[in-house]
């Protein structure tokens, strides 16, 4: 299987159940439907009523699936909100080469702010579940690199990338001023102990239930170091209210908040420029958080500049 460690299988539904009767008869009987829209790390199924399947899509995030099952179970007792429930791990084998995984079901839908009943609320669900997170143990937990892509690493990590996107960009917004920005938000590192970090918190990892914030998925960036990254949420899908109610929920400092803002900006700046996989929803979205990200900046600078005069009616036109 070594010489097709690389190669990346088409899963689908034909694949799935192959697996299951090869790796877990028990399980073979039961319906499987996959779940749409897929990610981009991993092809995920509906196994049962009462189960999921998690396949990588790539050899990079097959690690994940060790990292899940080790911690997620030593986490969730600890936190607020439900989390994933590993069952079993799948090996590799002949028509599949990497490790893939089985989870309980979570009920919920991806979280939207047309299915929340209050965002304040769901605000401050989601601090608490960070405080709570950012307080347990982490003796142990995995250091930023390559498992996670080096969340919680110092934002300096991604200058190179950031650079590049502003490059691109540069026809189309101040890039001096984008450079500020970022140069702000990189300007302090975290200093102190490790703490735990989702590192991938989004509204797609996000589930919510009769209105309110019920469990958060995906970990496949879980790590420990600067929690930083689990910020970015409060440009890339609250407003400018919610924002200040999550900030003020949140037990952390300026710094980290500052450095949160650094990590929506390198990520809407990346998808704009299109150095990472993106579809024409991200491209347009990237814009909306660019916008929120400067009218922070310009809110907390006294406005010497105009929004207009930072980014350009030419980047609107394009991503609008």
């Amino acid at each position: 299987m070594s010489s097709n460690q690389e190669l990346s299988p088409v899963i689908d539904k034909s694949l799935v159940p192959r697996l299951i009767t090869n790796q877990f008869p028990k399980f073979k009987d039961y319906p499987i439907s996959p779940i749409l829209p897929g990610g981009w790390d991993n092809r995920v199924f509906r196994l049962g009523e009462d189960m999921l399947i998690r396949m990588p899509s790539a050899k990079k995030y097959e690690v994940q699936v060790e990292k899940e099952y080790k911690w997620l179970p030593k986490l969730s007792p600890l936190l607020p909100l439900r989390i994933p429930e590993p069952i079993e791990i799948g090996h590799e084998d002949e028509i599949y080469p990497w490790k893939w995984s089985i989870y309980k079901w979570i009920d919920g839908e991806i979280a939207a702010k047309a299915k929340v009943t209050s965002l304040p609320e769901f605000a401050r669900q989601l601090a608490n579940f960070l405080n709570t997170l950012q307080k347990i143990d982490s003796d142990g937990a995995p250091s930023p690199g390559i498992h996670n892509f080096y969340r919680g690493a110092p934002l300096s990590h991604y200058d190179k990338e950031v650079r590049l996107a502003i490059e691109a960009l540069k026809d189309k917004m101040d890039a001096l001023v984008i450079t500020k920005i970022w140069e702000e938000s990189a300007s302090t590192v975290w200093n102190t102990k490790p703490v735990w970090l989702h590192g991938d918190v989004s509204a797609g990892n996000l589930l919510v239930n009769k209105g309110k914030l019920s469990a958060v998925i995906d970990f496949g960036m879980l790590g420990s170091g600067d929690p930083a990254c689990d910020l970015a949420i409060a440009w890339t899908f609250f407003d400018k209210e919610t924002r200040k109610e999550f900030n003020s929920f949140l037990q952390t400092n300026e710094d980290v908040w500052i450095r949160g803002r650094g990590w929506g900006l390198w990520k809407a700046l990346i998808v704009s420029a299109e150095l990472t996989n993106t579809n024409v929803i991200e491209k347009a979205n990237s814009w909306r958080v660019l916008k929120e990200i400067v009218g922070d900046y310009l809110e907390d600078h006294g406005n010497q500049y105009s929004q207009s005069e930072i980014i350009g009616e030419s980047f609107h036109d394009n991503h609008e």
